[in-house]
């Protein structure tokens, strides 16, 4: 591959710093370099700096003028729903006319409407439509993605959806790091015996998963009228002793006390968290797990209850921003635009959310030492943004302001 020289960025926003996940204070130091510059080779980063010290080095390298634009590594979205088929029209229209998200799911809307739909999806339009979804991502900037199942419930239907994110990483420029959510609803069926579901996914859904070597992640979404405590606890415990990492989606719509048993499980990620208290979050702390936003999906369903991501940055979390990609609670794929929410409705500073959304992100995937910064070995995905601010994009919000996007140092054709 070619040598490729980036150059006059206004603001080249390299998110250089420690190798950790960023908490603190450290999460509003971005490590821009004015009028900066990158040398990329073979697809990774090599050199980082001012524009005229790039240019001296570049010799035969590939000149992308970056004019006075912003640079940013390319977005890490650390918890959507990519793989499903339709959509959920009857969903929004419904919330528009005053149902909660809990009326709906009664009336057999919600998660079980959109199983129906992916349930019987051929594996040809499934992946189609997963391939437009991945477009939209790298559409606002986005290069890696968390993608669950759960949306089969069945084994088969739950290893359709995760060969289908295994495809999307071979045949698209989206890096997608698949999740299995296996626990993410109980069929009608077995909601008057859940153990029997528990049981199913214990028992043969993640020992096949596991040896198809199909998933980096293990999931549930632990909720009244979902998953309780202890049947969480049964179906972690039973995917960490097949070598799975685990993530929790927890303290949506009732403080269940998902947040502690994230911390007693010593879990990467405890997502959602809008009811989240002050007991929740200093054990989340004292477990140092990082808590994923999701503040989209609040906007989507029409709440204020927007997760405490002040008390949650000051008590020394290393907080992240996601969009929760979903067709029901939170169709969009734009992180931007959670970063206009952040900003916006959780107080959170234009550079926190920056730093939320890239490096901590990337920490949250296990891939920090491979992306969300703009450093020396890192791989070269970045955006190029149609501003001169980083500021900007929380700023101006409901489209896109990306220019350009670059995975491995090449450009992505966003036309189609």
């Amino acid at each position: 591959m070619k040598s490729v020289a980036v150059l006059h960025a206004s603001q080249l926003v390299t998110l250089a710093g420690p190798k950790h996940p960023r908490t603190g204070a450290e999460m509003s130091d971005l490590a821009i370099i004015r009028d900066g510059g990158m040398l990329i080779r073979d697809g990774k980063i090599d050199i980082v700096g001012p524009s005229d010290e790039i240019e001296k080095k570049a010799g035969d390298a590939q000149m992308i003028d970056a004019g006075g634009r912003v640079v940013l590594p390319g977005f890490v979205d650390a918890h959507t729903h990519l793989v499903f088929a339709g959509s959920r029209l009857d969903d929004f229209e419904r919330r528009a006319r005053g149902e909660t998200y809990e009326q709906i799911a009664a009336a057999g809307g919600g998660i079980w409407s959109t199983v129906e739909k992916t349930r019987a999806a051929s594996d040809v339009d499934l992946l189609a439509q997963a391939k437009k979804h991945a477009q939209w991502f790298l559409k606002c900037g986005t290069t890696t993605v968390e993608a669950k199942s759960g949306y089969g419930l069945t084994v088969e239907d739950e290893l359709k959806i995760l060969r289908t994110i295994q495809r999307l990483n071979k045949e698209t420029h989206l890096e997608c790091v698949p999740t299995f959510l296996g626990a993410h609803a109980i069929p009608p069926q077995d909601r008057q015996s859940p153990e029997r579901y528990v049981d199913l996914v214990i028992n043969e859904m993640l020992p096949r998963v596991a040896q198809e070597k199909l998933e980096e992640f293990c999931k549930i979404f632990c909720e009244r009228g979902y998953f309780d405590i202890e049947q969480s606890r049964k179906i972690l415990t039973a995917a960490k002793q097949l070598g799975l990492k685990l993530r929790m989606h927890v303290d949506q719509l009732t403080n269940s006390g998902g947040a502690k048993l994230a911390a007693e499980l010593g879990v990467v990620t405890a997502d959602h968290l809008e009811k989240t208290d002050g007991p929740g979050i200093a054990a989340l702390r004292a477990a140092k797990v990082q808590p994923v936003l999701l503040p989209g999906s609040v906007y989507a369903l029409g709440s204020t209850s927007y997760p405490r991501a002040r008390e949650m940055i000051e008590a020394g979390l290393a907080v992240v921003l996601a969009t929760d990609f979903n067709p029901g609670s939170s169709p969009t794929p734009s992180m931007p635009m959670v970063l206009s929410l952040a900003c916006t409705q959780m107080k959170m500073l234009p550079a926190e959310a920056v730093t939320a959304s890239t490096i901590n992100a990337a920490y949250s995937l296990d891939r920090g030492d491979r992306i969300g910064s703009l450093e020396t070995g890192k791989l070269a995905n970045f955006t190029i943004f149609d501003c001169d601010d980083y500021r900007e994009l929380a700023y101006w919000f409901g489209f896109s302001q990306a220019h350009a996007v670059y995975v491995h140092g090449e450009r992505v054709d966003l036309a189609r």
